[in-house]
């Protein structure tokens, strides 16, 4: 991960652009997220964003100093984010409730999950935008399942970014962001070399009722990216619970692991490992007993400023595996 954020960590913080820069905003900037317009009327300077992954978007683009809190953080922030991250203040373990959100007179609030924005959280969002203050949501996770696309896709996740660059006013620097990771992207793609034929499990959480990943979610998309098959495809939902004597029957050439640091039952990949090797069932897979395991931060299974990271990852331990 040491050069994920290359292009980034040059980048001048957003609210102090350096002398002669032309970041200029347009005066209103209007966009639709999960069907909610927004109207943006001047770049905002007190956001909040209500989970990790929002946050280091924010933080990649040099924002910062733009931000009035952030909440939910669920892993290590990545390195190149952590002095960054450092200056936020922090509302909440997870969601902050909606006093303590309100309390910050945010201008802007963002999340990549739902779940930020329902009752017991921050509040929906149309109640938000009432009091003047828009709220976007990315689309991998729409309060309406029917607005949420059949498929995570790299230029959803990249679209993403160039919104939130438009809402604050730093257009080029959106776009230089993205342009890097394309770049990282392809070279990411050829280093991992020929994986047609190899078959994939994601493996995120829980022993007995182990949650695996379906058709349409980031690690189906990185799967087919690599060339490689998901070993649960066939299942038409990004995550669902499964059985270790289905799996023993797809019987799957390599384990992509989650490591999550929440500290439940099977959450650590070491935890998974060990399960594993010890589970009558689980230990007569394939790639079990051959020790094909790749493990990918829990944080980078959901699209994020972090899923060329996980396509890295990935490619890179398949290279390994292969030789």
């Amino acid at each position: 991960m040491g050069s994920l954020l290359l292009a980034l960590t040059a980048c001048a913080d957003a609210d102090a652009p350096a002398a002669g820069a032309r970041e200029a905003a347009p005066a209103v900037t209007e966009l639709t997220s999960c069907g909610l317009p927004l109207k943006i009327a001047s770049p905002p300077r007190r956001a909040v964003s209500m989970e990790q992954n929002a946050t280091e978007i924010m933080l990649a683009l040099g924002l910062a100093g733009r931000m009035a809190g952030t909440a939910y953080r669920t892993d290590p922030v990545l390195p190149e984010l952590e002095a960054d991250y450092g200056r936020v203040p922090v509302l909440a373990a997870q969601y902050p409730g909606r006093e303590a959100l309100l309390a910050t007179e945010p201008d802007f609030v963002y999340s990549m999950r739902a779940s930020a924005y329902a009752p017991d959280a921050g509040g929906a969002r149309q109640e938000l935008a009432e009091l003047g203050i828009p709220a976007y949501l990315s689309s991998n996770d729409c309060e309406d399942p029917g607005l949420i696309p059949s498929a995570v896709t790299f230029d959803a996740i990249f679209g993403e970014v160039v919104d939130i660059a438009k809402i604050f006013g730093i257009p080029e620097r959106g776009e230089s962001v993205v342009a890097g990771l394309r770049e990282r992207l392809q070279a990411a793609k050829d280093v991992s070399g020929a994986s047609a034929g190899s078959k994939l499990m994601w493996y995120y959480s829980g022993t007995k009722t182990p949650a695996v990943a379906g058709r349409g979610g980031l690690p189906d998309t990185i799967t087919t990216f690599l060339g490689a098959d998901n070993a649960f495809s066939d299942i038409p939902r990004q995550w669902s619970e499964g059985s270790w004597e289905k799996i023993a029957e797809r019987d799957p050439d390599v384990i992509v692991l989650a490591d999550l640091t929440r500290g439940g039952d099977g959450d650590s990949a070491a935890d998974k490992m060990s399960f594993l090797r010890s589970d009558p069932v689980a230990s007569r897979l394939t790639a079990v007993r051959e020790n094909r395991f790749i493990v990918v931060p829990g944080s980078a299974m959901d699209p994020s400023i972090r899923s060329v990271g996980a396509v890295e990852q990935v490619g890179a331990g398949m290279r390994d595996l292969r030789r």
